[in-house]
């Protein structure tokens, strides 16, 4: 343990030197200056503190006061070494943040004795920081992996709907990333990004409820079809609306809203502009582009300029203007999530 010595009389700085040689484990770290030992306090952070009261530039109690300013711990132990037997000296030490004294001349047998007891406190503080630290860090991994295994989940129930469409596992990848990229364009907090992210594939889970005669249907959907068809957003919400999850329920949003209309022609309630939830006024832009410039067994995927115009001549109609903007503007990167996730 490092303990620091701070006292412009050369003698008492010697004698208490020597005195704490004499404790277990301990290496003094002495300064005649009181400036240079500040300075030392500042930027390290000592087990034990020993600092004169009367000294020139700095006394004792400035010295406490700008150690503890800086020090956000306050467990550092500070013994302030004063001949002064005034009271209010002391008072005004201990509102400082002296945790003892000790008197002039030093007294060998009071002085050990002291600073024993103040190692062993500081000892103890020590041990119960590094167990709280020990406690964040299984917090953190427990809490970590609870993320993951929800991730997870998320990601499986997403692929089981995509296992019933003629979409691909590569579509949901792409899309959510799409997503997450209009996100961080319109300066969304990450935290807020990434919940998009992994909610975004969860946009069509409602398509699980949807009959097969209709949901793979190679032609066009009669009326009737298509009236089912287009229950799948409520279906998607129903299902992951009483989730505890936080992500779940940006999902349930998102499958609720992502086929809604920026001027309200969209389906299933006719919401239109900031009525729409902004996850799914994203998530709209995102999958209508990959839908478009994706191969399916029933189309050939759109040439890239024309699903350009195609979201240009949807601005504030089909789509929020604004998250147009931000995925066109970041077009380059859309490019390198589209080569990234390529379908197999």
């Amino acid at each position: 343990m490092n303990v620091v010595i701070v006292d412009d009389t050369p003698l008492t700085l010697i004698l208490m030197e020597k005195l704490v040689a004499r404790q277990s484990g301990c290496t003094a770290v002495s300064f005649a200056d009181p400036a240079a030992g500040l300075a030392w306090c500042l930027d390290n952070e000592p087990d034990l503190i020993i600092v004169d009261y009367m000294m020139p530039g700095i006394d004792g109690l400035e010295f406490i006061r700008r150690v503890r300013a800086r020090h956000e711990r306050d467990d550092v132990p500070i013994l302030m070494v004063t001949a002064n037997s005034e009271r209010k000296t002391r008072y005004d030490a201990l509102t400082a943040g002296a945790n003892d004294f000790l008197n002039k001349p030093i007294d060998a047998h009071e002085f050990e004795p002291r600073v024993h007891n103040m190692l062993k406190l500081r000892e103890a503080h020590l041990q119960t920081r590094h167990r709280a630290e020990e406690l964040a860090e299984e917090v953190r991994k427990a809490t970590a992996e609870l993320c993951a295994r929800e991730r997870e989940t998320i990601t499986r129930l997403a692929r089981a709907a995509e296992f019933r469409d003629p979409e691909t596992g590569a579509h949901i990848q792409r899309m959510a990333h799409y997503s997450a990229l209009i996100g961080t364009r319109l300066r969304l907090p990450a935290e807020r990004v990434d919940s998009l992210l992994q909610a975004a594939p969860m946009h069509d889970v409602g398509k699980l409820g949807i009959p097969d005669h209709i949901l793979l249907k190679p032609g066009r959907l009669t009326s009737e079809e298509l009236v089912v068809m287009r229950r799948h957003p409520v279906i998607g919400y129903d299902i992951l609306k009483d989730s505890a999850s936080s992500v779940v329920q940006i999902g349930a949003a998102i499958a609720l809203s992502h086929h809604e209309k920026f001027d309200g022609s969209g389906y299933p309630y006719g919401l239109a502009g900031e009525a729409i939830p902004l996850e799914g006024r994203i998530v709209a832009v995102a999958d209508v582009f990959d839908a478009l410039t994706s191969e399916r067994p029933y189309k050939p995927s759109w040439p890239l300029p024309d699903a350009v115009t195609l979201l240009r001549e949807g601005r504030s109609s089909h789509f929020d203007p604004q998250c147009v903007d931000a995925f066109l503007g970041g077009l380059d990167e859309a490019l390198a999530i589209r080569d990234r996730f390529r379908d197999d």
